[in-house]
């Protein structure tokens, strides 16, 4: 089948009414969540999907134009991902085919990973922003996490002064990886805010060692200040534990461990 530009109806007017009447609807529907994600790598959309799958109003909010976080990239580009059989559960549920590997590990494709997680969560309830980053955290007046405060990735990126809008939200999930971007901002911003442990900031992951740091993921999975759940490697940055490389079980078992914890 063919188009004659002659034959159909539409114009310019419609396609950008159709766009931006959508997306405001979607939008203005989020602004007042049950649970706010930062960051869709693959503990942010497993938290995501889980909780979306609960009834609960959920939205994550990605920076850049692209979902997934470290997954697409495998290990040094090579796009497979190596998980642990406890973890196939979480991949095999959303469609992802694996192969099994050795040691009680298998393996799965990155992109079909990063695309099945995305939908499936999609699919369950949760809406996705991309192009939208988490630059603050809006607290109520117990200085608890009551929301986040969020701009356009492309405003910083241009160095431009924007003022941002505020979302409420009952819980965050700080899923922003390696630089635990909301954790620090909540440390830095939020007056006496301490995450009890030994460091008075966050401190990044310590060097690689896959076991330590996949059994010390999900346990560092939790409530580290009122309102605000860390998930993924975040989670091993407050801490200072082990990064793992490219091992996504810990992860996906993150994501689950932050939903339980929102539960």
């Amino acid at each position: 089948m063919s188009l004659d530009a002659k034959s159909l109806r539409f114009d310019e007017l419609t396609v950008t009414r159709g766009i931006v009447e959508s997306f405001m609807h979607d939008f203005l529907d989020a602004i007042d969540l049950d649970v706010a994600v930062a960051g869709a790598g693959p503990s942010g959309l497993t938290a995501a999907r889980l909780l979306a799958d609960e009834g609960l109003k959920v939205a994550v909010f990605e920076r850049n134009l692209h979902i997934g976080g470290g997954i697409w990239g495998g290990g040094m580009l090579f796009p497979r991902i190596v998980i642990e059989e406890e973890a196939a559960d979480l991949l095999t549920d959303v469609g992802v085919r694996l192969r099994p590997w050795q040691d009680g590990t298998l393996i799965a494709d990155a992109v079909e990973s990063a695309t099945k997680m995305t939908a499936t969560a999609i699919d369950a309830g949760a809406r996705i922003f991309v192009g939208i980053e988490v630059e603050d955290v809006v607290v109520d007046d117990d200085d608890r996490i009551s929301g986040v405060v969020i701009n356009w990735g492309a405003v910083e990126a241009a160095g431009l002064h924007v003022d941002p809008l505020g979302v409420h939200a009952q819980v965050v999930i700080d899923g922003t990886g390696h630089p635990s971007e909301v954790s620090r901002t909540v440390l830095r911003k939020v007056p006496g805010a301490s995450f009890g442990s030994d460091f008075d900031c966050v401190p990044g992951e310590a060097s690689m060692h896959a076991p330590r740091g996949e059994a010390a993921l999900v346990v560092n999975t939790k409530e580290i200040y009122p309102g605000l759940i860390v998930t993924g490697m975040a989670a091993n940055a407050v801490t200072k534990s082990y990064r793992m490389g490219a091992i996504f079980g810990g992860m996906l078992l993150s994501g689950r461990r932050a939903a339980d914890e929102r539960s």
